[in-house]
């Protein structure tokens, strides 16, 4: 940089510290997002814009922004702002991408060790929020497969195809469209997912059951070509062999709830669902993990239903001692 200058925290005259044209290769932003999947990607550029706008009064962002100079009293000022704008969970993953990025400029030799581990050194934001979105009823699943078992038309068998994964295996909506038929092994009854998150490929194991039976009969209307697992299908019926977008997903997921009746659900709703059920039905939490691809298990826990049905259950236990208001007859 020609010119040194310092950041201060929100509140004061900022003053932008621009990176000047450093090659992406040299920038810790570029550098950090190139590290990640495609889905995790767009979350955590978001998170750098915002804690670079909160740095530099929303005069720069994560790419132009000068990491290096990035020091404790700044991400201390970071943390502050986002506790008082962000609930806990939002706030420690915009951390996390700010502590990676601090990383890659000490790696870059664009800040020295000593002023990495300070800059880090920034305690996480405390608080416990319930999971985003809602659990569907079995009821509510039944009415969506109903749905799509009405439409003969080829999207019919390709929607129930796709809620049935989705909810049976856990199958995040961008690992979805990333899944191509020679990933399904009918022998054993498995897809490769490659995890949206994470960059790591696992197997999910399809149930023998309404799950199995709603994938082969969109395979006999697919065919056998390689290529993307599921594919568009237009308003006339034909198929188009391409892959479908994450936007797809959530639209045909509209449009099958708005048919059968079902409140409104995201995608991810499905997969927590999931979760809720397979601890509710007796499976260990470390198991429904795996499954979930989640890398850690206390992020499994927060969809643990068990002990909200627990609280419920001893609440019902208590007596409150009123009868109600009693009507009585007007005085003449």
């Amino acid at each position: 940089m020609s010119e040194e200058r310092s950041l201060k925290p929100r509140g004061e005259a900022y003053e932008p510290v621009p990176a000047g044209a450093r090659p992406l290769d040299q920038n810790p932003a570029a550098v950090y997002l190139a590290s990640l999947a495609p889905g995790s990607r767009r979350t955590m550029l978001h998170s750098l814009n915002v804690i670079a706008w909160i740095l530099t009064n929303d005069a720069l962002d994560a790419f132009s922004l000068d990491w290096g100079q990035v020091r404790y009293q700044h991400t201390a000022a970071v943390r502050a702002w986002l506790a008082q704008h962000y609930r806990p969970a939002t706030a420690n993953k915009m951390l996390a991408a700010l502590r990676q990025v601090l990383k890659h400029a000490w790696k870059l030799g664009l800040m020295s060790a000593e002023d990495y581990h300070r800059a880090r050194e920034t305690d996480s934001v405390r608080g416990e929020t319930l999971p985003a979105g809602r659990d569907l009823a079995p009821g509510e699943i039944a009415a969506l497969m109903q749905a799509c078992e009405a439409d003969p038309s080829p999207a019919g068998a390709r929607d129930a195809a796709i809620i049935a994964l989705m909810y049976a295996t856990g199958i995040r909506r961008g690992s979805v469209v990333g899944l191509d038929l020679a990933d399904y092994d009918p022998a054993n009854r498995t897809l490769r997912v490659r995890a949206a998150k994470g960059r790591k490929d696992y197997l999910a194991h399809i149930p023998q059951d309404g799950a199995a039976r709603a994938l082969d009969d969109w395979l006999a209307v697919r065919g056998g070509q390689a290529g993307p697992l599921f594919w568009p299908v237009n308003k006339g019926g034909q198929l188009t062999p391409r892959r479908l977008s994450s936007q797809a997903i959530y639209n045909l997921l509209r449009k099958r709830a708005i048919e059968a009746g079902v409140e409104h659900f995201s995608p991810h709703d499905l997969r927590r669902t999931l979760a809720g059920d397979l601890l509710d039905a007796g499976a260990d939490v470390v198991t429904v993990q795996k499954i979930l691809a989640h890398a850690n298990v206390q992020t499994t826990a927060r969809y643990d239903r068990r002990p909200e049905a627990s609280k419920r259950k001893a609440a019902a236990l208590i007596h409150v001692p009123y009868r109600g208001r009693r009507s009585s007859k007007p005085q003449p």
